[in-house]
């Protein structure tokens, strides 16, 4: 029903908010299937980071990027997550 974002406030910027269903309505989502552990998806993450922040600048509200992991343990995702402009 929902999926879990980073807060882009000022006030509370990185924190997990939820994002209804609903919000994703009409958009294009993108599913990226990425691990802490490989490091072949280590080394694309920044690149697709820097594209997703280009595109939301021109392209605000048409598409959303989610991130599905395949990491092994909840210290792994926690620190992917933490290097990621799009979750």
């Amino acid at each position: 029903d929902h999926v879990l974002s980073k807060a882009t406030d000022a006030d509370t910027p990185g924190a997990v908010q939820t994002i209804g269903k609903d919000e994703l309505k009409d958009k294009h989502l993108m599913l990226y299937f990425s691990a802490h552990w490989c490091p072949p998806c280590r080394a694309f993450t920044p690149v697709l980071s820097e594209a997703y922040t280009r595109l939301k600048a021109e392209r605000p509200g048409d598409f959303e990027l989610v991130f599905v992991s395949s990491d092994r343990d909840q210290a792994g995702f926690d620190e992917y997550w933490g290097e990621m402009t799009f979750c």
